[in-house]
């Protein structure tokens, strides 16, 4: 497990006031901590949002001269929400962020501060520093990976007993239990169309595994022909027709603009599995109540070695690169990674951590279990590959889930939502690089 711990290890928003200094003022780090009142915000599910409040409170008692003020909410929108306020200066102090965000955010290192110059108040010893590269802009460290993680199935146990069935192995599995989920009126699977690309990823696991290609290199470059992403369509209809997952139109239908954790379809087991983060599968095991979700095995081609499976920063954190409190809001970072008794409070509510020093208090205290460590175990014996932050860019993600639309609603053929994409993601790619 050393291996796994070490690479994987909304409210009103409010403008901070610290001090009496002038607004034209930015304070340079300087090690020491001043009296101020700082802005934190992140995106998650309850389970986090709790664990969240509860270490700050902690902070906040054992540091009343600077006082955090939390802002938070669901995923749905919060990268448009941040992005306005990063442009309109009115950015939080700290800030939990994706990782794609630094290219899109900070693609010539000036985006969030430079972490390099707080050194004084953030500790960054218990990391490896293939883990701190992926905060990493030129020559400046803009933000700090809090866990890494990757998609696995999750499924509801007592659904799957009450219908004598396996958890599958392989794709022909996966699929064969579509007919006998539908008998009963479920459906073994389902995709949360509110969580972006969950889909798309999906396809693209099935065919990095067929060609060993990899989608999206970590350059940018498409990896994939048309005819790749073509096979990766024609599996995610696969799917459908086989009634291992509901159609777009079924899910919408029934669930509307909810999440899939919060729908009666998952709650009540008609959806008896979910692919998700490891790091974020909390909000699904909330709701069904303790011991009823467990993992499943990553699916192979024919029942060996497992590649194609992808893991990735689950999250960082950043400081806004005009905070006039940088020591402050890095001691308040350094809180967050490593102080003991917050890693206790947050458990594993982001996923197993990547600094060191949280990680082994949570192995002291009997912590480190539960699904997201059991996700990050079984992606430990995988040979997996890092997601480029180009596939999780959010204009990809429009590409993606236009052509899953397309093909879902039967208004364009596999072939011409290929190329579609393929011409989409090409110009794209070109575009942004130039």
């Amino acid at each position: 497990m050393k291996k796994i711990i070490s690479l994987m290890s909304c409210c009103a928003f409010m403008l901070s006031a610290c001090g009496k200094k002038p607004d034209s003022e930015v304070t340079p780090p300087d090690g020491k901590l001043d009296k101020c009142t700082l802005r934190f915000s992140w995106w998650g599910g309850d389970d986090r949002h709790e664990a969240t409040l509860k270490a700050i409170e902690l902070w906040n008692k054992q540091h009343p001269e600077i006082k955090i003020i939390p802002e938070y909410g669901g995923w749905d929108g919060w990268s448009e929400k941040l992005s306005t306020q990063i442009s309109g200066g009115t950015a939080p102090d700290i800030m939990q962020i994706n990782y794609d965000w630094l290219i899109t955010l900070s693609g010539d290192g000036k985006g969030f501060y430079d972490l390099n110059a707080l050194s004084g108040q953030l500790d960054l010893s218990g990391y490896e520093d293939e883990i701190l590269d992926f905060g990493r802009i030129g020559g400046s460290l803009n933000a700090v990976t809090v866990s890494m993680s990757g998609r696995g199935f999750f499924y509801n146990s007592k659904v799957y007993d009450s219908l004598g069935a396996d958890y599958p192995t392989t794709w022909d599995e996966l699929i064969a239990l579509g007919k006998k989920f539908s008998e009963k009126g479920q459906y073994p699977l389902d995709l949360d169309i509110q969580s972006g690309c969950t889909a798309w990823y999906l396809a693209v696991v099935y065919v990095q595994q067929q060609t060993g290609k990899q989608f999206i290199t970590m350059d940018g470059e498409l990896g994939f022909t048309q005819q790749d992403i073509q096979s990766a369509l024609e599996f995610y209809k696969l799917l459908e027709d086989n009634h291992v997952i509901r159609t777009i139109k079924t899910r919408t239908d029934e669930d509307g603009n909810a999440a899939l954790y919060q729908s009666p379809e998952f709650i009540d087991g008609s959806v008896a599995g979910v692919l998700e983060w490891g790091s974020a599968v909390g909000k699904y095991e909330d709701v069904l109540g303790d011991g009823v979700l467990e993992s499943g095995p990553f699916l192979s081609q024919d029942g060996s070695e497992a590649d194609g499976w992808m893991i990735k920063p689950s999250l960082l954190y950043a400081v806004s690169s005009s905070t006039k409190y940088p020591d402050e809001a890095a001691a308040f970072m350094n809180f967050l990674l490593n102080d003991s008794e917050c890693a206790e409070i947050l458990g594993t509510t982001r996923g197993i951590p990547a600094s060191e020093y949280a990680a082994d208090r949570l192995s002291e205290t009997g912590q480190l279990k539960g699904l997201s460590y059991e996700n990050a175990y079984m992606l430990d014996g995988l040979d997996v590959t890092t997601i480029s932050p180009y596939m999780e860019l959010a204009r990809m993600k429009d590409f993606y889930n236009t052509a899953i639309e397309k093909v879902s609603y039967n208004t364009a053929d596999t072939e011409t939502a290929a190329k579609e994409m393929y011409d989409s993601v090409n110009a794209y790619l070109e575009s942004i690089k130039k």
